[in-house]
C-alpha cells in the first residue's frame, strides 16, 4: 500500500470517506513515522494512545455516516495551545509539568471537526525566536539539507516544530501561531504553506500569550487547499476572547480555483533593500511573472514606513510580553524555586525558569514601559504602528494583494547567527509589518536556491480578505510546482 503519510488532508479525507483505509491505519502510519524521525526533535510530547483512541472514534463516525469536516485527520498541535489532560509547556522550563484542565478554543474546534491529535510540537520558548534554538527542550532540526552537505539547518521559528513535522510527513498538518512571522518564516524555511489569518479570526483563548495585540493562530500544511480546509475549522467568534471577530469568513476551500484574472498585485519597493539575496530577488520576480501570466496586473507600490517596522515590533512585542509573563511567579502553576521570602521565591523561580532570550525580551519590555521611557519608546512605537497600518490601507485602495519574499534568506545553519540577537531578529524583516497591521498573510513554497533549499513567497491582502489571499496563493502554488520533501 502507498505510504499513507504521503496523502494531503484533502486526499486522505477522500480516501477515508471511501473507506480505502481506516482512520486508525492512517494514525498508526503517522505514529510509526514520528518514531522514525525523533532525531528532528519536532515533538515535545507524543500522544499515541490518545491518537489511537480518537482515531477509533473517527472510524465509528465514518462507519455510521456521521463523519465530520476533518474526520480522522492526524494533526500536530504547537505546544502553545492548552490541551486538556496533556502537558503544555510553551517550550519553557517554567511550565514543565503543567497539565491544563481545559482545551484552547482553536484546538477544541479542530477536535470537534473530528481531527486526531498526534502530540504537542516544539517551539521557541514562549514563541520568542526565529530559529527554534530557544526551546528548553532542545532545538528542532529542519528536515531539509543543503545539496551535498549533512549540516543541520534551522527550521525557523517560533513554529519550527510545526513546520518540520509537516515537511517531514510526521503530521498531516499542524497549528502554528504568528506574532511577527512565526508561521510564515518557518513555513518558508521548511518548504510548506503557512497562513496567518487576519488578527481576530482565530480565538486566542487558551493559547499561552506572548504579545496579545499581535498573536494569531493559523494552519501549517503541505498545500494551499489543505490550509483552506484547516483554517475553515479553526476560525469563528469566541465570546471568551474580546478580540475575536464576529465577522464570518466564508468557505475558503470553495474560494479556491477562482484565479487572479483582473486582480492588481502590488510590489513594494521598500522590500527590495540593498544587498537582498540575489536568488530571493529572482524568485520574487518570477512570482510576479507567474501572476501576470495568470491574468493579474502587477504594479509598483510604496509602503514608506516599512523601515520602522522591525524596531517598532521589538518595542511593542517585548512590552506586551513583559506584562503577560508576569503571571509566571511560582505561586499558581509550573516551576517553583523556594526562597526565604516571597520576593526571593519570585526572583529565583523566574531566574531558573526563563531562558536567555525570554529574559532579554522581558527586560526590554519592562524598560520601555517604565515611567521615564514610556512616552519616548512605547507610545512612539504605537504611533508608528498606526502609520504602518495606514500604509497598507492606502496601498489596498490601489491593489488587491501584495507580493513579497517571506524571508531574506533560505534556512541557515543551526549554529549560525545565534550569538547576535539582532541578526536573528532581521529574519522577520518581511513578515513583521503585516503583523503590526493585523492583516492576513501567507507563505507559499515557490522554489529552491542553488543549495537545493526552499524559498517562500509571501502574499498579503487587506483585513478580512482571506479569499483573495487563498486565490493568489493557489496560483503561485500551481505555477511553482514545488517538490515535496521525499523520505
Amino acid at each position: 500500500m502507498t505510504d499513507l503519510t504521503r496523502f494531503t488532508i484533502a486526499q486522505a479525507r477522500e480516501h477515508l470517506r471511501k473507506k480505502d483505509f481506516t482512520a486508525l491505519e492512517l494514525t498508526d502510519a503517522y505514529i510509526k513515522a514520528i518514531e522514525g524521525h525523533r532525531d528532528l526533535n519536532a515533538y515535545i510530547v507524543e500522544t499515541p494512545d490518545l491518537a489511537r483512541e480518537r482515531a477509533k472514534e473517527s472510524d465509528y463516525r465514518i462507519k455510521t455516516g456521521d463523519a465530520k469536516y476533518l474526520e480522522g485527520i492526524p494533526l500536530g498541535i504547537k505546544d502553545l495551545f492548552c490541551t486538556e489532560g496533556v502537558q503544555t509547556t510553551a517550550g519553557s522550563q517554567i511550565l514543565k509539568g503543567f497539565v491544563p484542565q481545559y482545551e484552547s478554543t482553536v484546538s477544541q474546534r479542530l477536535r470537534d471537526a473530528g481531527s486526531v491529535m498526534l502530540g504537542k510540537l516544539n517551539l521557541d520558548e514562549f514563541a520568542m525566536g526565529s530559529s527554534n534554538k530557544t526551546s528548553f527542550y532542545g532545538n528542532v532540526k529542519n528536515p531539509w539539507k543543503a545539496k551535498g552537505k549533512n549540516d543541520d539547518l534551522a527550521p525557523g521559528g517560533s513554529s519550527g516544530g510545526s513546520a518540520a513535522a509537516v515537511s517531514a510527513h510526521i503530521a498531516a498538518a499542524a497549528t502554528g501561531t504568528d506574532t511577527g512571522g512565526s508561521i510564515r518564516q518557518p513555513a518558508a524555511f521548511c518548504g510548506i504553506v503557512g497562513v496567518k489569518p487576519t488578527y481576530g479570526r482565530c480565538s486566542r483563548w487558551g493559547i499561552v500569550a506572548f504579545a496579545s495585540s499581535l498573536d494569531q493562530a493559523g494552519p501549517m500544511t503541505r498545500t494551499v487547499r489543505d490550509a483552506a480546509i484547516m483554517l475553515n475549522a479553526m476560525v469563528g467568534h469566541d465570546p471568551k476572547d474580546s478580540t475575536s471577530s464576529p465577522l464570518p469568513m466564508g468557505d475558503m476551500e470553495a474560494a479556491l480555483g477562482k484565479g487572479v484574472k483582473g486582480l492588481k498585485i502590488g510590489i513594494p519597493k521598500e522590500y527590495r533593500p540593498d544587498g537582498l539575496n540575489a536568488e530571493v530577488n529572482a524568485l520574487w520576480d518570477k512570482g510576479a511573472a507567474w501572476l501576470k501570466a495568470a491574468g493579474a496586473e502587477v504594479v509598483d507600490i510604496s509602503l514608506p514606513h516599512t523601515k520602522y517596522a522591525l524596531p517598532t515590533y521589538y518595542i511593542v512585542a517585548p512590552a506586551e510580553a513583559s506584562s503577560n509573563l508576569a503571571r509566571y511567579d511560582g505561586v499558581r502553576y509550573g516551576l517553583r524555586v523556594p526562597g526565604n521570602s516571597l520576593d526571593e521565591m519570585y526572583a529565583k523561580t523566574r531566574a531558573a525558569g526563563f531562558g536567555a532570550e525570554v529574559k532579554r525580551r522581558i527586560l526590554i519590555g519592562t524598560y520601555v514601559l517604565s515611567a521615564g521611557y514610556y512616552d519616548a519608546y512605547y507610545l512612539k512605537a504605537q504611533k508608528v504602528r498606526a502609520l504602518i497600518a495606514q500604509d497598507f490601507e492606502q496601498a489596498f485602495q490601489k491593489v488587491d494583494a501584495i507580493l513579497t519574499p517571506t524571508a531574506p534568506t533560505a534556512a541557515f545553519g543551526l549554529n549560525d547567527k545565534i550569538t547576535d540577537p539582532v541578526a536573528m531578529y532581521l529574519n522577520d524583516v518581511f513578515t513583521v509589518p503585516a503583523s503590526l497591521a493585523g492583516i492576513p498573510g501567507s507563505s507559499v513554497p515557490a522554489g529552491l536556491n542553488s543549495d537545493g533549499l526552499p524559498l517562500g513567497l509571501q502574499v498579503l491582502t487587506k483585513r478580512w480578505d482571506e479569499e483573495t489571499l487563498f486565490r493568489v496563493s493557489q496560483v503561485l502554488e500551481d505555477a511553482a510546482q514545488f517538490p515535496s520533501l521525499k523520505g
